[in-house]
C-alpha cells in the first residue's frame, strides 16, 4: 500500500524506536478493513520494533469499521485511531509511534506537568476529515495528552466512518472534541487552549491547582510570537550576540493556516506548513531559547524602567532588556448572536477544511475582501450555492478575483449586506439574518452554512496600556519598529505597517531586531 520511497522514508525516522511498539487492529467485517490491515503491516515493516497484528475485542464483537490501538510493551496507551489514517492523518500515525517511544517534538516539562495535573480519568473523542488541514494538530496534542496522563483515553473518529454519530451530535465541522457525549470545542484549538479546555471540563488535582509563578529566566531580548516576523527577530537578535528568548503560542502562527504562497520571492511556491517547519528549523540552528504554548498576560515596566517583566497567563514570567512583540493577528469575528454558539454546527472560518461538510448544500460566506472571495472560489466546485454577502457598495477584492467569482454560475452576490444574527433550532444553524442597509429592512437567507471571512485582529490585548494603540488594536511604531515604550519593539501584523505580507514581516522583524541592538549599543 505505501510506496518504495515512503517505505524508505520510515525506515530512516524510525531507527532511534528503542520500545516495542504494537498497532493492534480490531477485527471487523467492513469492507475497508483490509486496506487497514496493509497499511499496519506496510508501516510495521519499517522498524523492528513496530508490528502490527489482530487484537481480540473486549466485548466479542466486530468493530463496526476499521480501527486499532498503539500499544507499548504490551500495555495500552491510551491511543486508537478509529478508520484509517490516510490523507492528513497519516502523519498523526507516524508521530503516535514516536511519541509512543518518547521521540519527536514534545512540548516542554513545564506544559507536560500541567497536563498529569488533570483529574482523571478523561475520555475524548476527536472527530475528523481526511481532508481537514487543522485536524492532525488537535489530534496530535490530545494523542501527545493521552501519552502524557496516566487516565487519558484518546480515540481519532474518521467522520466518513460515523455518520449516525455525527447526527447524533450535531456536528457538522471538524475537528470536533466530544467528552461525555457532548461537544466541547469545534475547530482549529491551540495546545495551550486544549489544556485550558481541559482543565474547565475536568478540573486540575486539588493539591496542585494553586498557580505557582516560575522564573522562566533573564534574557538580553525576548521575542513574543513564533510567525514569519518573530523569527527573523530571533534570529538577527542572537546572531548579534544578544542571549534570545521567543515566546509563542504555536510556532508558525498564521502561516499555518495558509494554503499556497506564491509571492515569497524566491521561493516560486510554498504551503503554510512547509515555511513553518523551515523557519522553525532555522530558528532551532540558533541557541534561541524557545518557550511556545505559551501566551502574555501583560508586560510589566514600572518595576524596573530598564527591565521588561513579561507575565504570562500560566503564572510563569520572563524578563529581558528589549521585547519585540510580533504577535501577528488572527480570524476577526463578527460577534453577532448565534456564531459562538454555532460554531461548528453550521458556522465556520476554514473553507479547506470543513467545505467538505457542504458538498451539494447552500451556504453563505460573509466578507468581499481577497480572502472571502477567495473562499467562495475554492467552495464553488464542492457546495451547491453560494451566497457573499458584503458589507459596502462593492467587493473589495482584487478585481482579477472578482471577475473569477462572477464567472460562476452558482455564486450570487448581495452588497449593503450586514450580517445582524445567525439562527438555528439549538443543534445547528439554518439561516442568517441580514439587514439591507440601502433598504434598512431585515432579510433572512436559509442557509446550511456560513464561512465568515472579515479579515484579521491584531493580537494585541496584552499591549493594553503598556504601549499606544490605533483604534483597531495594531501596535503604533515608527519606521524602526519603536513602540510608545521604551525598549518595546513591535513587527508585523500586528503593527501599524502597512500590507500585510509575510515578507514585508520578515524584513521589519529583521529591522526591529537591528533597531533593538543599536538602542542598547547607543545606551552602553
Amino acid at each position: 500500500m505505501l510506496d518504495q520511497d515512503l517505505i524508505n522514508q520510515l525506515r530512516t525516522v524510525f531507527s532511534p524506536l528503542e520500545n516495542k511498539i504494537d498497532l493492534v487492529y480490531s477485527p471487523s467485517f467492513h469492507t475497508d478493513q483490509n486496506e487497514l490491515e496493509a497499511m499496519l503491516i506496510d508501516v510495521a515493516s519499517c522498524s523492528e520494533k513496530v508490528t502490527a497484528r489482530l487484537g481480540a475485542p473486549d466485548d466479542g464483537k466486530q468493530a463496526p469499521f476499521p480501527q486499532f490501538e498503539l500499544f507499548k510493551n504490551d500495555e495500552r496507551t491510551g491511543v486508537t485511531f478509529k478508520g484509517i489514517p490516510g490523507g492528513h492523518e497519516f502523519s498523526s500515525l507516524i508521530l503516535a509511534i514516536l511519541n509512543t517511544d518518547g521521540k519527536g517534538k514534545w512540548p516542554d516539562q513545564l506544559i507536560l506537568n500541567r497536563i498529569k495535573k488533570l483529574k482523571g480519568p478523561i475520555h475524548i473523542k476527536t472527530y475528523i476529515s481526511l481532508s481537514c488541514e487543522n485536524c492532525p494538530d488537535v489530534v496530535q496534542a490530545l494523542n501527545q495528552m493521552a501519552l502524557t496522563h496516566k487516565y487519558f483515553r484518546h480515540e481519532m473518529i474518521d467522520g466518513g466512518y460515523a455518520q449516525d454519530e455525527i447526527e447524533k451530535l450535531g456536528i457538522q465541522g471538524v475537528p470536533s472534541i466530544v467528552a461525555n457525549n457532548k461537544l466541547i470545542n469545534s475547530g482549529r484549538i491551540t495546545l495551550l487552549d486544549l489544556i485550558t479546555l481541559m482543565e474547565k471540563t475536568f478540573g486540575v488535582s486539588d493539591s496542585d491547582s494553586q498557580v505557582v509563578e516560575l522564573n522562566l529566566g533573564h534574557f538580553d531580548v525576548v521575542v513574543i510570537g513564533g510567525g514569519p516576523a518573530g523569527a527573523a527577530s530571533a534570529i538577527y537578535s542572537v546572531r548579534k550576540g544578544q542571549k534570545t528568548a521567543l515566546l509563542a503560542e504555536k510556532f508558525g502562527g498564521q502561516v499555518q493556516e495558509t494554503k499556497g504562497i506564491e509571492n515569497l520571492i524566491s521561493v516560486p511556491y510554498t504551503e503554510g506548513p512547509q515555511l513553518t517547519a523551515q523557519l522553525q528549523q532555522h530558528v532551532s540552528a540558533y541557541p534561541i531559547q524557545i518557550f511556545e504554548h505559551r501566551r502574555v498576560k501583560t508586560i510589566d515596566r514600572e518595576s524596573d524602567p530598564k527591565i521588561k517583566k513579561i507575565l504570562l497567563e500560566s503564572g510563569e514570567y520572563i524578563t529581558a532588556h528589549s521585547v519585540i512583540v510580533a504577535t501577528g493577528a488572527k480570524w476577526k469575528e463578527l460577534n453577532v448572536p448565534g456564531e459562538k454558539q454555532y460554531l461548528g454546527r453550521g458556522v465556520a472560518f476554514c473553507p479547506h477544511c470543513d467545505g467538505p461538510f457542504y458538498k451539494g448544500k447552500k451556504v453563505a460566506v460573509v466578507g468581499g475582501g481577497n480572502s472571502g472571495v477567495e473562499a467562495a472560489i475554492d467552495l464553488s466546485g464542492i457546495v451547491g450555492e453560494i451566497v457573499l454577502l458584503e458589507f459596502n457598495d462593492t467587493l473589495k477584492a482584487d478585481q482579477i478575483l472578482v471577475d473569477k467569482l462572477k464567472s460562476l454560475k452558482n455564486v450570487s452576490i448581495i452588497t449593503h449586506a450586514q450580517t445582524t444574527q445567525f439562527k438555528g433550532d439549538g443543534q445547528k444553524m439554518h439561516s442568517l439574518e441580514y439587514k439591507d442597509r440601502t433598504s434598512d429592512t431585515t432579510k433572512e437567507l436559509q442557509l446550511d452554512g456560513v464561512f465568515i471571512q472579515i479579515g484579521l485582529l491584531p493580537q494585541s490585548q496584552f499591549l493594553k496600556g503598556v504601549v499606544e494603540l490605533t483604534k483597531f488594536g495594531e501596535v503604533i511604531v515608527d519606521y524602526k519598529g519603536h513602540t510608545s515604550a521604551s525598549g518595546i519593539y513591535a513587527a508585523g501584523d500586528v503593527t501599524t505597517t502597512p500590507f500585510k505580507q509575510i515578507i514585508i514581516a520578515m524584513g521589519e522583524g529583521a529591522k526591529a531586531a537591528l533597531s533593538a541592538f543599536e538602542d542598547r549599543m547607543l545606551a552602553n
